[in-house]
């Protein structure tokens, strides 16, 4: 089981890296550009808020309270999909402030997210990647993909921020 995990695992990875390359350096210039980046996790997601702060490489600058956020700061956002009301709240709050902002979620058809995002990346994570012996599929390593598109674009946005110093 292990060893197909691991291969659907790195199918998903290639397909995000494939489908997002543009958005990966979009949504990295776009979060370079602001005065400070606020990180909001919902969720599960919050795996990767955890990662950004309290991991061995944190995003440096980065803060949490999405609401002192200004017109000149920049929102990442993660969520499990492009439908989660909460991640729509925020995003119409941040719309309304004119702050710009990059989300992550796996577009579903009722999602409205990808729309009111200035850069949205697709975790491609419809479904579980591992068959059961009954035809469902389970093992959804939201987080984990998150986490890889996390990593994406921290490294492009350190290396932007590398050239300017």
């Amino acid at each position: 089981m292990m060893k197909m995990f691991t291969t659907q695992l790195a199918g998903l990875f290639k397909r995000i890296e494939e489908k997002a390359e543009f958005s990966f350096e979009d949504g990295a210039r776009l979060l370079a550009q602001g005065q400070t980046i606020y990180l909001v996790g919902f969720r599960e997601m919050k795996a990767v808020e955890f990662e950004a702060f309290e991991g061995a490489e944190p995003l440096k600058g980065a803060l949490t309270n999405v609401d002192a956020a200004t017109s000149a700061d920049r929102v990442l956002l993660f969520t499990r999909t492009s439908a989660d009301e909460d991640a729509l709240e925020l995003a119409a709050k941040l719309k309304e402030k004119d702050i710009p902002f990059v989300a992550v979620s796996t577009s579903v058809p009722d999602g409205k997210l990808e729309e009111m995002a200035d850069v949205h990346i697709n975790l491609q994570l419809l479904k579980g990647l591992l068959p059961d012996d009954f035809g469902n599929r389970y093992g959804y390593p939201s987080s984990m993909a998150g986490l890889y598109v996390y990593y994406g674009l921290k490294f492009t946005i350190d290396e932007i921020l590398a050239e300017y110093e």
